[in-house]
């Protein structure tokens, strides 16, 4: 049985980071996906298209949603980009939307989940919401890729983040290099 993923996109610059771990777990897991209005805008800004096949799409105003109950069994969330309004809201426990409920939920169940921030510098707001988040269980992530594979442009350097995200999740991949030491 393939696992089960549940992916929040928020409204954050870095869109391309979610179009790749979808791209990346598209035929691999059972893929649920809650994307935010903003997120919705800050897409068609960057020139993202999330149309990756046999997406199972939630609408973020749905708390009714299967997803937003401790009784839907996944594998992990990731929430790529996230935000530092989601941030917040996962941090602190409000859950206004799906995204965040299911998060909460996720935190709840002691399931893996995992906050890729895009935001630069931090704040202490930031840095305190992020250790309460940790503290809640959360895996706080950066979007800041490794240079050590010597990428040859930009998808590489997303694609050596989201295979981090990928070993979090225990989805077998053959993205990214791994460090090998000096050469």
């Amino acid at each position: 049985m393939s696992p089960k993923i549940v992916v929040g996109i928020s409204g954050a610059s870095g869109m391309l980071y979610a179009k790749r771990l979808l791209f990346y777990l598209s035929g691999k897991a059972e893929v649920h996906v809650i994307i935010t209005p903003v997120a919705q805008d800050i897409a068609r800004h960057e020139g993202v298209i999330f149309d990756e096949p046999d997406l199972i799409l939630h609408s973020p105003d749905n708390l009714a949603s299967p997803v937003a109950s401790g009784s839907f069994r996944h594998d992990g969330m990731v929430i790529a980009p996230c935000s530092m309004k989601t941030l917040s809201s996962v941090s602190h426990g409000f859950t206004p939307n799906l995204l965040t409920r299911a998060a909460d939920v996720t935190l709840k169940e002691r399931r893996p989940c995992i906050l890729l921030l895009r935001e630069n510098p931090l704040s202490r707001i930031h840095m305190e919401n992020m250790l309460k988040a940790h503290d809640a269980g959360a895996l706080i992530m950066t979007a800041s890729p490794p240079f050590y594979h010597r990428p040859n442009d930009i998808t590489e350097l997303v694609d050596a983040v989201v295979a981090r995200i990928l070993d979090h999740l225990n989805i077998e991949h053959t993205i990214g290099g791994r460090w090998s030491g000096f050469t």
